[in-house]
Protein backbone atom coordinates (compact mmCIF):
# COMPACT_ATOMS: atom_id res chain seq x y z
CA UNK A 1 0.00 0.00 0.00
CA UNK A 2 2.92 2.35 0.71
CA UNK A 3 4.17 2.05 -2.89
CA UNK A 4 0.73 2.93 -4.28
CA UNK A 5 0.53 5.99 -2.03
CA UNK A 6 4.03 7.07 -3.02
CA UNK A 7 3.27 6.53 -6.71
CA UNK A 8 0.12 8.63 -6.45
CA UNK A 9 1.90 11.40 -4.55
CA UNK A 10 4.62 11.65 -7.18
CA UNK A 11 2.32 11.53 -10.20
CA UNK A 12 2.65 15.33 -10.34
CA UNK A 13 6.43 14.98 -10.42
CA UNK A 14 6.11 12.56 -13.34
CA UNK A 15 3.80 14.91 -15.21
CA UNK A 16 6.21 17.78 -14.60
CA UNK A 17 9.17 15.80 -15.92
CA UNK A 18 7.24 14.80 -19.01
CA UNK A 19 6.40 18.48 -19.55
CA UNK A 20 10.10 19.34 -19.17
CA UNK A 21 10.91 16.63 -21.71
CA UNK A 22 8.40 18.05 -24.18
CA UNK A 23 9.61 21.62 -23.66
CA UNK A 24 13.24 20.58 -23.92
CA UNK A 25 12.57 18.68 -27.13
CA UNK A 26 10.70 21.67 -28.56
CA UNK A 27 13.53 23.99 -27.54
CA UNK A 28 16.11 21.60 -28.98
CA UNK A 29 14.28 21.50 -32.29
CA UNK A 30 14.35 25.29 -32.57
CA UNK A 31 17.87 25.86 -31.19
CA UNK A 32 20.72 26.66 -33.54
CA UNK A 33 22.88 24.05 -31.81
CA UNK A 34 21.19 20.71 -32.58
CA UNK A 35 20.92 18.09 -29.80
CA UNK A 36 23.12 15.02 -29.76
CA UNK A 37 21.21 11.96 -30.91
CA UNK A 38 22.06 8.32 -30.57
CA UNK A 39 23.28 6.93 -33.83
CA UNK A 40 25.65 4.26 -32.72
CA UNK A 41 25.31 0.86 -31.14
CA UNK A 42 23.46 0.21 -27.93
CA UNK A 43 25.50 0.27 -24.73
CA UNK A 44 25.26 -2.94 -22.71
CA UNK A 45 26.10 -3.08 -19.01
CA UNK A 46 28.25 -5.87 -17.66
CA UNK A 47 26.73 -8.17 -15.08
CA UNK A 48 28.46 -10.11 -12.33
CA UNK A 49 26.09 -13.06 -12.81
CA UNK A 50 25.17 -15.19 -15.80
CA UNK A 51 21.87 -13.31 -16.09
CA UNK A 52 21.38 -11.12 -19.16
CA UNK A 53 22.24 -7.45 -18.70
CA UNK A 54 20.22 -4.37 -19.54
CA UNK A 55 20.99 -2.14 -22.51
CA UNK A 56 20.79 1.66 -22.64
CA UNK A 57 19.96 3.48 -25.86
CA UNK A 58 20.24 7.29 -25.57
CA UNK A 59 17.49 9.16 -27.42
CA UNK A 60 18.21 12.84 -26.79
CA UNK A 61 20.89 14.80 -24.97
CA UNK A 62 20.59 18.56 -24.69
CA UNK A 63 21.99 21.27 -22.45
CA UNK A 64 19.08 22.73 -20.49
CA UNK A 65 18.42 26.26 -21.75
CA UNK A 66 18.68 28.78 -18.93
CA UNK A 67 20.14 26.24 -16.50
CA UNK A 68 23.90 26.55 -16.83
CA UNK A 69 25.86 23.35 -16.25
CA UNK A 70 22.85 21.00 -16.46
CA UNK A 71 22.02 18.51 -19.22
CA UNK A 72 18.78 16.69 -20.04
CA UNK A 73 19.18 13.15 -21.34
CA UNK A 74 16.46 10.69 -22.29
CA UNK A 75 17.11 7.02 -22.96
CA UNK A 76 15.36 3.69 -23.37
CA UNK A 77 16.56 0.88 -21.11
CA UNK A 78 15.75 -2.59 -22.41
CA UNK A 79 15.73 -5.54 -20.03
CA UNK A 80 15.57 -8.94 -21.76
CA UNK A 81 13.72 -11.71 -19.91
CA UNK A 82 15.39 -12.42 -16.53
CA UNK A 83 17.82 -9.49 -17.02
CA UNK A 84 19.41 -7.70 -14.10
CA UNK A 85 21.56 -4.58 -13.81
CA UNK A 86 24.60 -4.41 -11.56
CA UNK A 87 24.15 -2.19 -8.47
CA UNK A 88 24.94 1.39 -9.46
CA UNK A 89 24.50 5.11 -8.89
CA UNK A 90 23.70 7.97 -11.22
CA UNK A 91 26.02 10.48 -9.56
CA UNK A 92 24.29 13.75 -8.77
CA UNK A 93 21.65 13.25 -11.47
CA UNK A 94 17.92 13.42 -10.83
CA UNK A 95 16.46 10.35 -12.54
CA UNK A 96 12.89 9.66 -13.65
CA UNK A 97 11.88 6.19 -14.92
CA UNK A 98 8.65 5.18 -16.66
CA UNK A 99 7.81 1.55 -17.47
CA UNK A 100 6.98 1.35 -21.18
CA UNK A 101 6.62 -2.43 -21.28
CA UNK A 102 6.71 -5.37 -18.87
CA UNK A 103 7.36 -5.47 -15.14
CA UNK A 104 10.46 -4.18 -13.34
CA UNK A 105 11.63 -4.65 -9.76
CA UNK A 106 13.67 -1.84 -8.25
CA UNK A 107 15.33 -1.13 -4.91
CA UNK A 108 16.86 2.19 -3.93
CA UNK A 109 19.07 2.61 -0.86
CA UNK A 110 17.38 1.02 2.19
CA UNK A 111 13.85 1.21 0.77
CA UNK A 112 11.91 -2.03 0.18
CA UNK A 113 11.93 -3.70 -3.23
CA UNK A 114 9.12 -2.26 -5.35
CA UNK A 115 7.56 -3.85 -8.42
CA UNK A 116 6.47 -1.50 -11.23
CA UNK A 117 4.09 -2.50 -14.03
CA UNK A 118 3.67 -0.94 -17.48
CA UNK A 119 2.51 2.67 -17.08
CA UNK A 120 3.97 3.12 -13.57
CA UNK A 121 6.93 5.33 -12.72
CA UNK A 122 9.40 6.42 -10.05
CA UNK A 123 12.20 8.87 -9.50
CA UNK A 124 15.64 8.65 -7.93
CA UNK A 125 17.10 11.49 -5.91
CA UNK A 126 20.66 12.62 -6.68
CA UNK A 127 23.18 10.25 -5.08
CA UNK A 128 20.70 7.38 -4.62
CA UNK A 129 22.16 3.87 -4.62
CA UNK A 130 20.25 1.67 -7.08
CA UNK A 131 20.76 -1.68 -5.38
CA UNK A 132 18.41 -3.70 -7.61
CA UNK A 133 17.05 -3.30 -11.12
CA UNK A 134 15.66 -6.41 -12.75
CA UNK A 135 13.07 -7.68 -15.17
CA UNK A 136 10.49 -9.51 -13.05
CA UNK A 137 9.69 -11.92 -15.90
CA UNK A 138 11.76 -14.88 -17.07
CA UNK A 139 9.90 -14.95 -20.41
CA UNK A 140 8.85 -11.39 -21.38
CA UNK A 141 11.06 -8.33 -22.02
CA UNK A 142 10.72 -5.07 -20.10
CA UNK A 143 11.46 -1.55 -21.29
CA UNK A 144 11.88 1.78 -19.47
CA UNK A 145 11.98 5.39 -20.58
CA UNK A 146 14.58 7.04 -18.35
CA UNK A 147 15.17 10.78 -18.05
CA UNK A 148 18.29 12.22 -16.41
CA UNK A 149 18.91 15.81 -15.35
CA UNK A 150 22.63 15.78 -14.64
CA UNK A 151 25.68 17.98 -14.37
CA UNK A 152 27.04 18.47 -17.87
CA UNK A 153 29.84 15.99 -18.55
CA UNK A 154 29.01 13.57 -15.70
CA UNK A 155 28.66 9.84 -16.37
CA UNK A 156 25.01 8.80 -16.28
CA UNK A 157 25.71 5.46 -14.61
CA UNK A 158 28.54 4.29 -12.39
CA UNK A 159 28.48 0.62 -11.36
CA UNK A 160 29.60 -0.31 -7.87
CA UNK A 161 33.27 -1.23 -7.79
CA UNK A 162 34.01 -4.94 -7.68
CA UNK A 163 35.47 -6.17 -4.35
Amino acid sequence: MHATTVRGRYAGVAAGLLAVAALTTATACSASDPPARAGGPTTTAASASARPAESLKPLLQQALPGVEGKTFTSAVVELPPNASAAPHRHGDAFVYAYVLEGTVRSKLDDEPVTTYQQGENWFERPGAHHVLTENASRTEPAKLLVVFVSDTGDKLKVEDSKP
